[in-house]
């Protein structure tokens, strides 16, 4: 049975196009169903009937629903492991915690920079005002920590992972900004948007 996924009729969600990635990338039959977030129809019936957290995204699978991006990836994963489907994670179980890891927390923290950079402003070019000191701050520890991790123009952790689409995707919001950025890390994010799984994301653009 084909699934059906939830996303904002913007096509803006970072955590829907995580979920849109992750059936893209396994190849899984699909359909894409919207979600009007401006008039809040995620918090009304129908959607929040089936939809628990009244969250974009949500996975649909017969009667089985489920919300959380990072939930729905390991779902995918889980089910439709390899090597019949491609991995969303890494095999090495360290390398798996630390993709997590980055998932978890780039979901969880960075407020300031989530809220003056908002992702209208990376796929849409909305214009935005200067960081302020605390969307600084927290940009700083975004760049700190990616520079730990990514160590070329490409992957992670070798192989792409869905972290690497989160991860890129974060730190977009600095680097379409045109916020201080290191180089390598531009060159990262740019190599990330230029996967098809991404592509077909924002091909799907409706800007408001």
């Amino acid at each position: 049975m084909p699934f059906q996924l939830y996303v904002d009729s913007l096509f803006t969600s970072p955590y829907a196009l995580s979920a849109f990635v992750a059936l893209t990338e396994k190849g899984l039959p699909f359909s894409v169903q919207t979600v009007d977030l401006g008039s809040g129809a995620q918090k009304r019936s129908p959607y929040a009937d089936r939809a628990l957290t009244a969250r974009v995204p949500a996975l649909v699978e017969g009667d089985f629903v489920l919300t959380e991006s990072s939930a729905i990836t390991e779902y995918l994963d889980e089910s439709f492991p390899p090597p019949a489907y491609i991995a969303l994670y890494p095999r090495d179980r360290r390398q798996r915690a630390q993709a997590r890891q980055i998932q978890a927390w780039v979901r969880s923290d960075l407020v300031p920079v989530r809220t003056e950079r908002d992702t209208e402003t990376v796929f849409f070019r909305k214009p935005c005002a200067p960081l302020t000191e605390r969307a600084q701050d927290a940009a700083a520890r975004l760049v700190h920590v990616a520079e730990r991790f990514v160590q070329g123009p490409q992957h992670l952790f070798g192989d792409w992972s869905i972290a690497d689409t989160d991860l890129a995707i974060m730190l977009s919001r600095l680097v379409r900004n045109g916020d201080p950025v290191p180089a390598r890390l531009r060159d990262y994010v740019d190599f990330q948007w230029q996967r098809p799984s991404v592509q077909a994301w924002l091909a799907r653009h409706q800007p408001g």
